[in-house]
């Protein structure tokens, strides 16, 4: 199993790229490791770097600041671009980036190629709930307008995601409405419903944004738009709730002593809220396996991505979505 790593995106590349690829080619002799980026910078970090992990020279980068569709077709030397070029070409079977989310996406539509069916590839990341198992949540922004038919796709797709990557059978799939009714939302979800309701899944409705965290469905299906509000809406309030008690808990020597007693709990709360520890978000519906590091990934969370692209690799996921979506088309 190849797995290609840009090793010049995310905020604290390439060190914690090299740094996670170096601990997961250790961990598992069976996947071989490409790290693309600047030689230079990335052959000091790989001390005592097993056989199974080589590096592709590029000096080219795209920056978090580059507008996404001209920089994929004006830097086609950039780590970014190779690593998705290596993907279509068959070098290696999947990519994995930390950089510029929608440098990723046009790479993933330009570069590796929509898989033949779909027409909206989505962004899945998966969302911690209170129950520790996490919803998978799609599209979280790949695309800002959605037609019922994508939609659609996306149920497909997240199904097969988390009964391949999670083992789970008949996984739920809400929809994300205003109310829990057949007939609330707008145009979109009410065209979309009755679909869902057809469709060879396991449809539970409509779900509330109050309700996603308290896993009454394990996969979202909503619009790009609707998604990532939601999604910068969660990011958003768990930052502010940790920030607001730690300076609680430090007001005075009363609150530290409660802090004391409170702390394995809180640093299991806190566990269970982090990105780091769910790995990526895959771009399901493209011709090959991309994964959507978080910006900020220590070379922890970079373990934990190549981990999920080690399992969906081991699973043929995008071979069964593949399947799943032409026998879908030709049964309309």
């Amino acid at each position: 199993m190849k797995i290609v790593i840009d090793a010049m995106g995310g905020d604290h590349a390439p060190k914690s790229n090299v740094e996670g690829a170096c601990e997961a080619a250790k961990m598992w002799k069976d996947i071989e490791i490409i790290l693309v980026g600047d030689e230079a910078q990335i052959r000091p970090l790989m001390q005592d770097a097993p056989s199974n992990i080589t590096v592709v020279h590029t000096p080219d980068r795209i920056e978090a600041d580059d507008e996404p569709v001209k920089a994929v077709r004006r830097k086609k030397g950039a780590s970014m671009v190779m690593a998705g070029r290596m993907v279509r070409e068959g070098e290696a079977d999947c990519m994995i980036s930390a950089g510029n989310t929608g440098a990723l996406m046009t790479t993933g539509l330009l570069v590796v190629g929509r898989m033949e069916g779909v027409e909206r590839p989505a962004l899945a990341p998966m969302l911690p709930t209170m129950d520790g198992k996490g919803v998978l949540a799609l599209d979280l922004g790949a695309n800002m307008d959605a037609k019922p038919e994508h939609l659609l796709q996306y149920a497909i797709m997240g199904s097969i995601y988390r009964e391949k990557m999670h083992g789970m059978s008949k996984p739920r799939v809400g929809l994300l409405n205003v109310g829990t009714e057949a007939m609330k939302g707008n145009e979109l979800t009410k065209e979309v419903f009755p679909l869902l309701e057809k469709a060879n899944i396991h449809f539970v409705g409509n779900v509330e944004a109050r309700d996603v965290l308290e896993s009454n469905c394990d996969i979202l299906v909503c619009d790009g738009f609707v998604g990532n509000v939601m999604l910068k809406s969660f990011e958003g309030t768990a930052g502010s709730l940790f920030s607001v008690l730690k300076k609680e808990f430090t007001r005075n020597i009363m609150t530290k002593l409660a802090a004391a007693v409170l702390m394995p709990g809180l640093k299991r709360l806190k566990k269970m809220m982090d990105y780091k520890e769910h790995g990526g978000a895959p771009l399901l519906g493209l011709q090959g396996l991309v994964i959507k590091a978080h910006g900020s990934s220590d070379k922890r969370a970079v373990l934990n991505a190549i981990r999920q692209a080690r399992t969906a690799l081991e699973h043929q996921l995008i071979a069964t979505i593949s399947s799943e979506i032409a026998g879908n088309n030709s049964g309309k």
